[in-house]
């Protein structure tokens, strides 16, 4: 609709419908998320978590549409016909850009279950956003260094306690816990910091989706396995704004969850958290192999 404008302008109307959707369901939304502390009965809670979700829906599809407004992407998608809204699921993905969780939000909404985000603690002070996370229920993940945990034990395992008191929750309703196991967003500069054996990838960490495997390993229907490709580079959240993505590729693979990782501590059992590391490792080096043969498929275009 608006694609023949200057970049500029279509940025700044981009940025004015996603802050006006923002402001206009976040208000129904922190009324359920209030009626659900006042009323803790198991079915209420559940009703009204239905709500909430079907608000957060609501706001990702009118960003979808402001989306489609700025541009055309030439999507290049696979695999998303092995997923439902009826199961609950791990969901995981290597990290290029802040336009990934926009990207992934668009291609999976409706077609899972709402995506539950593990983010720092630090984000929970986000304005508006930050409430809204914490509405929904995202688990809020509070990162110590190695060297804080040795003059502060007692903290150890506290995100393991996080996690599994997030996932309890999840139990009455389906839904996508979402992971991206390196972390934080690939960066030339990080890539070399880590020394990590991968071409287009940081290190895993192994931990996270461990802790959801140890809580509620039972209850997922499987693995979706994410791999994100922006052939003409890693785009910035402006660009995305401006609509100057121009090609993007999402591949998925639905991995099962292998029986000997359900019931197992990842914490206390040293075997188990070799055996898990191996495991996703293997899956890292696939994905790295994946990513290099997209790279050498899609040359970069010049942007128009």
């Amino acid at each position: 609709m608006f694609k023949f404008l200057p970049a500029p302008v279509r940025g700044l109307i981009s940025a004015l419908l996603l802050t006006l959707n923002t402001l206009f369901w976040c208000w129904p939304l922190f009324i359920l998320a209030l009626l659900k502390l006042l009323l803790p009965f198991t079915p209420v809670q559940r009703a009204l978590r239905f709500g909430m979700h079907w608000i957060a829906e609501s706001w990702i599809s009118i960003n979808t549409f402001w989306m489609d407004l700025a541009q055309d992407i030439e999507w290049d998608v696979q695999g998303l016909e092995a997923l439902d809204k009826q199961h609950s699921w791990l969901v995981t993905s290597n990290h290029q850009s802040w336009v990934d969780i926009l990207v992934l939000q668009y291609q999976f909404n409706n077609r899972l279950p709402l995506l539950k985000f593990f983010l720092k603690q630090e984000l929970i002070w986000v304005p508006i956003m930050g409430l809204c996370w914490w509405a929904l229920e995202f688990p809020f993940m509070r990162r110590y260094s190695r060297h804080y945990l040795e003059k502060h034990p007692a903290k150890r395992g506290q995100d393991l306690a996080t996690t599994r008191q997030a996932c309890e929750r999840y139990k009455t309703n389906p839904v996508a816990v979402f992971n991206f196991l390196e972390g934080t967003r690939f960066t030339p500069a990080k890539h070399a910091e880590q020394q990590s054996p991968y071409r287009h990838l940081l290190k895993p960490r192994a931990g996270g989706m461990a802790y959801v495997l140890d809580a509620m390993g039972e209850q997922l229907q499987g693995i979706a396995n994410v791999t994100l490709h922006y052939p003409d580079g890693r785009p910035s959240f402006w660009q995305l704004m401006c609509g100057q993505i121009h090609r993007l590729s999402l591949h998925i693979e639905v991995l099962p969850i292998p029986p000997r990782f359900l019931g197992r501590n990842y914490s206390d059992d040293a075997e188990y958290r070799a055996d898990f590391q191996n495991w996703i490792n293997a899956i890292w080096h696939a994905k790295d192999d994946h990513l290099q043969r997209l790279q050498s498929r899609h040359q970069p275009n010049t942007p128009a």
